[in-house]
């Protein structure tokens, strides 16, 4: 296991409370500021950069708000030398159900997310 595994998940666990939570203050935490956020489920595809993103998840009532039970799962960790991990992973807001594909960096000591690129499905709620 690489000495940065535990600092990836880490990563991803602040990654995972920011949604669950639409708190934006911590998704700065984990996003670096020039990320991009891709998705081609529907068509156009949809590409924000993060002063574009943050507004939405501002405005949306947070799954917690909802009570809402979190769905959030760590799929697979790679790495790809000291700087650079792949982060396969499912969660869900309301009837979505993603699977986002995050490429983390490291930068000044920490890892941050520089692309989300990530398909959706719906599902009814029970």
């Amino acid at each position: 296991m690489p000495k940065d595994y535990q600092a990836v998940v880490n990563t991803i666990q602040v990654y995972f409370d920011g949604l669950f939570h639409s708190d934006t203050e911590r998704l700065a935490q984990v996003f670096h500021p020039k990320a991009h956020y891709v998705c081609a489920t529907d068509d156009p595809l949809l590409y924000l950069t993060m002063d574009e993103y943050f507004p939405i998840v501002d405005k949306r009532p947070s799954p917690a708000s909802r009570g809402e039970a979190r769905q959030d799962q760590i799929l697979s960790i790679r790495f790809a030398g000291d700087n650079t991990a792949f982060v396969h992973l499912n969660c869900a807001i309301g009837e979505k159900f993603f699977t986002d594909f995050l490429t983390l960096i490291l930068v000044d000591g920490r890892w941050q997310v520089i692309s989300k690129v990530f398909d959706f499905e719906i599902k009814k709620l029970s």
